[in-house]
């Protein structure tokens, strides 16, 4: 079985311990980070791990994944869902990677807050991977040894401010307002055997009850193993370091068929984006204030339960 762990705040102390049907065995000793914590706490050693608890519901929910973590993504990273953005999945065949500004991350229960100018504010329930070692060269990763890269497994929401995501071709600054990340509740730190059920894993994302998104990470186009592979001939990457994997179908963008892509590509630039806003503003199923959106994801059997998320939808100031 898989250990959950919990980064909480309790008097007024940043913990971590390991989650046990509602209750809390705090973890001796402060773990300013999350490369930290991971660095000084193998699996092995936590299994064992027993002591007086902490009820969940008498502490402050924190991010597994600390501030200081790079925030790196997946994007059109399920075949439904690349369809749903007007890509053709058989001739795009790249692993397309962006960042997120780790300003954006917050707990899992943390209020979603809608930045007073952002009109089509969007939710993308996504796998997070958390890093367990430094990868500082290129690397053959694959699914043999991927366990020696991953230390466990988090919920990510990837929120995403359409109206300047996508006519701004902004995807840093479009999904990197504060509270745009939630993480958590759980990090699922994982052993060997696990690694595997990372390929089933159901992902469902739901808001005010109502289903929005549900699928497996059997239909992950590119996999974990070839995507760190791939991102260790790029750039450094450190434990405790966060890769989101991609979101599947079901999201609130409206994206034209091929067809009027075509047509609007013949408009003044001005003219392009007034269609593409006349569009978005049709779909109900952008975010508003007061809107509930859950998201979870486990597995079948249940040895791997991330916990649930819920971010209650509130207006910005500014």
């Amino acid at each position: 079985m898989s250990l959950h762990v919990l980064h909480y705040k309790y008097e007024g102390l940043a913990r971590w311990g390991i989650i046990r049907n509602g209750a809390i065995t705090p973890i001796p000793g402060e773990f300013r980070t999350t490369a930290d914590f991971i660095e000084a706490n193998p699996v092995a050693s936590l299994a064992t791990l027993n002591g007086p608890t902490i009820p969940e519901t008498a502490v402050d929910w924190l991010s597994p994944v600390t501030a200081n973590q790079q925030f790196v993504c997946q994007g059109a990273n399920y075949r439904q869902h690349m369809i749903e953005s007007g890509m053709n999945p058989d001739a795009k065949n790249f692993n397309m990677i962006f960042t997120k500004a780790t300003s954006c991350i917050v707990s899992a229960n943390s209020p979603l807050t809608k930045p007073k100018h952002v009109r089509f504010l969007d939710y993308e329930i996504e796998l997070g991977l958390v890093m367990k070692r430094d990868i500082r060269s290129p690397l053959a990763i694959t699914d043999a040894n991927l366990h020696e890269y991953v230390a466990g497994a988090v919920i990510v929401n990837d929120y995403s401010a359409r109206d300047i995501q996508i006519p701004q071709m902004q995807f840093y600054k479009g999904k990197s307002y504060r509270t745009f990340g939630p993480v958590g509740p759980y990090l699922c730190l994982l052993e060997p055997h696990d690694i595997p059920k990372l390929k089933t894993l159901e992902l469902t994302l739901t808001v005010n009850g109502a289903v929005r998104q549900k699928d497996s990470t059997a239909n992950l186009v590119h996999g974990p193993a070839a995507t760190l592979a791939e991102l260790s001939g790029v750039h450094d990457l450190y434990a405790g370091d966060l890769l989101a994997t991609g979101t599947p179908a079901g999201c609130a963008l409206s994206i034209p068929s091929p067809a009027k892509k075509r047509i609007a590509a013949l408009l003044p630039e001005a003219a392009k984006w007034k269609f593409f806003m006349k569009v978005q503003a049709k779909r109900q199923q952008y975010l508003r204030a007061g809107d509930i959106v859950e998201a979870r994801i486990a597995s079948s059997d249940g040895s791997i339960d991330l916990g649930v998320q819920r971010n209650h939808v509130v207006n910005g100031a500014a």
